[in-house]
């Protein structure tokens, strides 16, 4: 078993890892993004050395060993341009001892109970707009009605919020996703929630009444998984 925890690992869920949720042990586990702590670009690859050393110096790009403290499992770059990149190691190894240090899976379990209460809020002002909203820890969701949001998007959603200083991602032009820094406040939280919820009572309808019905950015099929967003019979609503 494999797990990528390239964006769920590393304290973003709650735990260390996000399949720790579900009590397993995966048998290869795959590192990147928060591992450079926001310094560097640095990806990795964890295994017992029964797996590990599988592969072999030489088959498979450039590698570099070294036991993790975090795991006590062996820790393997496997990268090739950049192969024992000693200032990408030393950066891997500080991040992982300052989410240890500051325990931040432990905050942010705490902080995303706090901004799951919030969107929960949002979601029974705004029934309409709102379809579901889901998360651990700060790695949290929130998806809309498409035809409700007709002709805007999660997209449009995200500019508006940028615009009141809060960044977040939109997924699938109907899923918002919001992954706050594991060091933000309860006060932030609770700033950054409101936001969302001013550009839903303040921005959205006059976005809907502004956007042309007929606008290519509203397309009925998702460019990337092929799923139907919107119901052409029901685009006048």
């Amino acid at each position: 078993m494999i797990a990528d925890e390239i964006q769920s690992g590393l304290a973003r869920s709650g735990k260390m890892l996000a399949c720790d949720w579900e009590g397993v042990r995966p048998d290869v586990v795959i590192l990147g993004k928060a591992l450079g702590g926001g310094v560097i670009p640095v990806s990795a690859v964890l295994a017992d050395k029964d797996v590990m050393l599988c592969i072999r110096p030489g088959e498979h790009g450039s590698i570099t060993l070294f036991m993790s403290k975090l795991t006590a499992l062996l820790l393997m770059f496997v990268i090739s341009t950049f192969g024992g990149n000693p200032l990408a190691s030393a950066v891997a190894i500080a991040s992982l001892d300052v989410i240890q240090e500051e325990k931040l899976a432990e905050r942010s379990a705490h902080l995303g109970e706090e901004l799951l209460c919030q969107l929960v809020k949002i979601k029974e002002e705004f029934p309409n707009y709102v379809k579901e909203v889901r998360g651990r820890g700060l790695f949290t969701a929130v998806e809309f009605n498409s035809k409700s949001l007709f002709p805007v998007s999660a997209y449009d959603i995200c500019l508006k919020m940028k615009e009141r200083g809060v960044l977040a991602k939109p997924t699938h032009d109907t899923i918002v996703r919001l992954t706050p820094p594991l060091c933000m406040s309860r006060d932030e939280v609770k700033e950054g929630s409101k936001v969302l919820h001013d550009v839903l009572e303040l921005d959205l309808p006059n976005m809907q009444k502004a956007k042309p019905k007929d606008s290519p950015t509203t397309a009925t099929i998702c460019d990337r998984c092929g799923r139907n967003l919107y119901d052409p019979s029901d685009r006048a609503l």
